[in-house]
């Protein structure tokens, strides 16, 4: 998988993911920051801390850490499919 690729099921998994219940076009500049933190990290509990923060910066609104452990499971799954296929 090409990195590009695993960016757009990356950015399919965030667009579905929607913790507000705010609707898939309401996370925009949300899922690019979490898009780039992906980049740089490879552990769940960084990855959903840094999600938490993202979200939250922009709404105001509390999301418990579960939910960002859920969604950060799955996004490194996709980037840990490609590092393998990609090596």
């Amino acid at each position: 998988m090409q990195i590009i690729e695993m960016n757009k099921k990356a950015i399919t998994l965030l667009e579905e993911w929607d913790p507000f219940n705010a609707g898939r076009k309401a996370y925009e500049l949300e899922i690019a920051d979490v898009i780039k933190e992906l980049q740089l990290l490879d552990h769940p509990t960084d990855l959903a801390k840094r999600i938490r923060e993202i979200y939250e910066h922009s709404h105001g609104l509390w999301i418990p850490i579960e939910k960002c452990m859920q969604i950060s499971y799955k996004l490194l799954a996709v980037k840990y499919e490609a590092k393998c296929i990609i090596v």
